[in-house]
């Protein structure tokens, strides 16, 4: 005997237009609950599911599943109880939503106007397309591990549940013409649930899959993860300023997700994400609207988002140049992501610090006439940093006056400082202090330049950390072990004497120090007043917001632009605070050298000239 929802459950056919991993998986999975199904695909794809059915790869092994198949609306008589299931990747939706919407159905309407349709694309745009000619819109966030690469096959890796759908009415609201569709969903081994706020779900889902250009692009690192946290950190960001919700899909959710689980399919080695498969397949990518998304709202809410901007320009310039799915590495990401490679916030220091990788700390609180760092750092610091005396750790005993009052130090000195400190080759090092990072910039370079790659500093050091409402420890640190990092010299440049006098008139010499010092105004401290000649002013103090942090690397790159062009040097008092000048020029992806032995050096040679005033060339 029939029940009634059986007999409802056969007036209805889904057609699901859009044919790949996604697409496929709820076609197969709802012919296989006997569900109808018309499936909608093209090119190489349709001719393969013509010729043999669906090849639907399961961990349990080959399934082939004969779900119907058309190559578009025009094959497909519509009717009354059809709806219609767009799966499309999100940048091909307008053209086939307009495709479809004024079709006719049976019974005279056209399809906009009496069937429903169901929008599964990732991003934020699909549903108000669709609600701009569907009088009934339901949108989806999907959880889907499903793979297309091979026109005819698809591999659906999850069980028992295949995926995990949250569906709602667009724009919000209950409606229980849903129902029964969530119940196919379910017949077809879907974890379903129906929200009320589809907006929001759909806003959360975005959160996490920010990171697929990076997934598409570059090999799994400790770099590539943490990019991946600041895209969706910018994107929440982006969201709080555009006044939009998003869910915590795992945690909001009624579901189960115990029953979903991924699983090894026979022979098949793991694929990427969807965009990494399209970028495999020379498909179209939608990252217009994944990163594209959040740039547009930031840029319609007055904000920036430079890091999502950063990941589509990078994954659309892959895409003109063939470059093979996960084919690069950190090198690139320091390219693309500058800031990055540099920096670290508060927050994603706190969320580093509890993770498998925690950094190792480096508390270099030193000012010039402040020789009380140490007692600072037993007054309150970041839980577990070591203090790092400036003066005799991240510099040479003083000595020949031509070597400055900071000279480098030797690298077997600065090795067995590091390990001291606990530094080993697999954790992280950041650094930080309480004057915007003009003393931790000097211990970032040192490291970089005795050849650590991860080594970053805490933008807006201390103030940041407690404005955070993060906590601080007081008294001595225990002793954090000995370290095991391997240090060698020469992974940045530098400039001598010589170098520094040719870079003024060749290229950008930048004077790092105070205004009044570079016009030899006043010189509390080294020889001679005044500049290197052909040395252009460019106080640190002005890579720093009123905040205490970095200011942007688009307003970075605009102000050393207006300073000159050419190769870039950077020079101080003692090659302290240049280092920080430094940092800021490497966050804007601007290489730079630094002149070790800076003014502390220049001025205690008489045979060098000197500039006064306000030019470089004095005067």
């Amino acid at each position: 005997m029939t029940t009634s929802v059986e007999a409802a459950r056969a007036e209805r056919r889904y057609v699901v237009i859009g044919a790949g991993a996604v697409g496929a998986t709820l076609a197969a999975e709802l012919h296989t609950a006997g569900i109808a199904t018309v499936l909608v695909a093209r090119g190489a794809h349709l001719d393969a599911l013509r010729a043999g059915g669906l090849r639907y790869l399961r961990p349990d092994g080959e399934h082939v599943v004969g779900v119907p198949v058309v190559s578009g609306p025009a094959e497909v008589d519509l009717r009354t109880g059809d709806v219609l299931v767009l799966a499309t990747k999100a940048q091909d939706a307008e053209s086939t939503i307009a495709d479809w919407a004024w079709r006719a159905v049976k019974g005279g309407l056209s399809a906009a106007e009496s069937l429903p349709v169901l929008v599964l694309q990732n991003g934020l745009d699909t549903e108000l397309v669709a609600l701009r000619r569907f009088a009934t819109v339901y949108g989806a966030a999907v959880w889907s591990p499903s793979t297309y690469l091979v026109p005819g096959e698809v591999e659906s890796p999850a069980a028992p549940a295949v995926g995990i759908v949250w569906v709602g009415k667009f724009p919000g609201g209950h409606d229980a013409r849903l129902d029964p569709i969530a119940d196919d969903l379910r017949a077809a081994r879907h974890l379903v649930e129906v929200v009320e706020d589809i907006p929001r779900w759909k806003a959360g889902k975005l959160l996490g899959i920010v990171v697929n250009a990076l997934d598409a692009l570059y090999r799994p690192s400790p770099l590539r993860d943490r990019v991946g946290a600041a895209l969706s950190a910018e994107a929440r960001a982006v969201y709080a300023a555009a006044g939009r919700l998003a869910a915590d899909l795992p945690a909001d959710t009624t579901l189960d997700l115990s029953r979903f689980v991924s699983h090894p399919i026979p022979d098949r080695p793991p694929a990427g994400r969807s965009t990494w498969q399209s970028l495999q397949r020379g498909a179209s990518l939608e990252s217009d609207f994944l990163n594209g998304e959040i740039v547009l709202l930031a840029r319609l809410h007055g904000v920036d988002a430079p890091h999502n901007a950063a990941a589509l320009a990078r994954i659309r310039r892959a895409e003109r140049e063939g470059t093979p799915a996960g084919s690069l590495g950190d090198d690139d990401l320091r390219v693309t992501f500058p800031q990055l490679d540099v920096f670290t916030d508060a927050a994603a220091l706190a969320a580093e610090l509890a993770g498998p990788r925690p950094p190792v700390l480096l508390d270099v609180r030193w000012a010039l006439g402040d020789p009380h760092g140490r007692e600072h750092h037993r007054d309150g610091h970041l839980p577990g940093a070591v203090y790092v005396d400036l003066d005799t750790e991240l510099a040479a005993p003083v000595g020949d006056p031509l070597a400055g009052r900071h000279p480098l130090p030797d690298i077997t000195d600065l090795q067995a400082a590091a390990r001291r400190w606990g530094v080993s080759v697999d954790r992280p090092v950041v650094a930080y202090d309480a004057t915007g990072g003009l003393a931790a910039g000097r211990a970032w370079w040192l490291l970089r330049w005795a050849g650590l790659t991860d080594v970053r500093i805490l933008d807006g050091g201390l103030g940041a950390w407690v404005a955070g409402g993060l906590p601080l420890e007081t008294g001595a640190v225990p002793d954090p072990g000995t370290g095991d990092v391997e240090l060698s010299p020469g992974h940045l440049p530098v400039l001598d004497a010589d170098g520094a006098a040719d870079l003024a008139h060749s290229g950008l010499l930048l004077d790092a120090r105070a205004a009044e010092r570079y016009r030899g105004e006043t010189e509390p401290i080294d020889p001679r007043a005044g500049h290197v000649p052909g040395a252009v002013s460019a106080p640190t103090g002005d890579n720093l917001a009123p905040d205490g942090r970095f200011r942007p690397p688009a307003e970075l790159r605009t102000r050393i632009a207006e300073l000159g062009e050419g190769p870039v040097g950077v020079y101080c008092g003692s090659g302290v605070t240049a280092a920080h000048e430094i940092a800021a020029l490497a966050a804007a992806g601007i290489p730079a050298a630094l002149f070790p032995g800076s003014w502390s050096a220049w001025s205690s040679d008489p045979a060098r000239p000197v500039a006064v005033g306000s030019e470089p060339d004095g005067g």
